[in-house]
């Protein structure tokens, strides 16, 4: 017989091992193309990823264990009044075991009272039906890989590179976000830098987080500024250089419209679930950590 499981708000000790946990659970989930290529480099990412909401949203941090091992990860977070997932998954020899069930409900819990929530969802049948009975809908999504044809490139881009130290841009940041998603991404940016992420601003109209060209978050008050942002990380990416656009919903064909005359490929991506007031989604490309 099992032993019991205990779930139990996560703890700084526990950081490098849910770290584990988080990426044994979802790596199968991937494509390849999103894989960090070293492997130091993507273990020193997912940790400084936990500790970040661990210390920023202790109430939202939660872990599964059996036999004192962890096997389950939750980590939930809140800004300006919405709530969003930002990592859940469970071992995959756990999987079917009630586990997930014990482990979303007090992640879920610190969203209490919040006025909308987010969550990037996986294909797994699982989880998409966990998020549409926890009262989330469902909103189809694509997203666009391949080596990108820097022939597409326009010219004349006006966005170019942030500092987290100048207000200005800070304010352009606050602004686009919260018309995108009704909450500041303020309090992550430096997380993301520190991730190895590159800041853009379109002064005054938005902002674009990129790893090597590869957009992971994109916010803006308009469709010209947010095409302009989105092929400006496209300019940063390497010669021959493989990018990605994920969760790309309705509402934000100008991110697709873009990705296809760069030559990049369409697919089908997890659905972004929301529920209550979480703004209008756009022109939106929510960060997958941090929402």
């Amino acid at each position: 017989m099992a032993s019991e499981v205990l779930v139990r708000p996560l703890l700084p000790a526990d950081v490098a091992d849910a770290a584990a946990v988080g990426w044994a659970a979802l790596s199968p989930l991937w494509p390849d193309a999103s894989r960090p290529a070293d492997d130091e480099v993507r273990v020193a990412r997912s940790r400084a990823r936990v500790a970040h909401l661990q210390r920023t949203d202790p109430g939202g941090a939660w872990v599964a264990k059996r036999d004192g091992r962890i096997i389950g990860l939750a980590l939930a977070l809140v800004r300006d009044g919405v709530w969003g997932l930002s990592l859940f998954g469970v071992v995959p020899e756990e999987h079917g075991n009630g586990v997930g069930t014990q482990l979303f409900a007090p992640a879920l819990a610190y969203g209490h009272g919040t006025r909308g929530g987010i969550i990037l969802s996986s294909e797994h049948p699982a989880a998409m039906r966990r998020y549409a009975l926890a009262g989330f809908r469902l909103r189809p999504s694509v997203s666009l890989h391949g080596v990108l044809d820097r022939r597409g490139l326009p010219s004349g881009l006006v966005s170019r590179e942030g500092s987290l130290e100048d207000e200005a841009d800070l304010a352009t940041c606050d602004t686009a976000s919260r018309f995108v998603r009704g909450a500041s991404h303020r309090a992550d940016l430096r997380a993301c830098l520190d991730a190895g992420g590159e800041l853009l601003v379109h002064p005054g109209r938005g902002f674009a987080l990129h790893r090597e060209g590869a957009p992971f978050l994109l916010a803006a008050t308009d469709e010209e500024a947010a095409t302009d942002l989105l092929w400006s990380c496209f300019a940063a990416a390497p010669t021959g250089g493989s990018v990605g656009v994920d969760f790309i919903t309705a509402g934000n064909d100008w991110a697709i419209t873009a990705g296809l005359r760069a030559r990049l490929a369409l697919s089908p991506d997890g659905p972004v679930c929301v529920r209550g007031d979480v703004g209008p989604m756009a022109p939106y490309l929510p960060s997958g950590a941090y929402l």
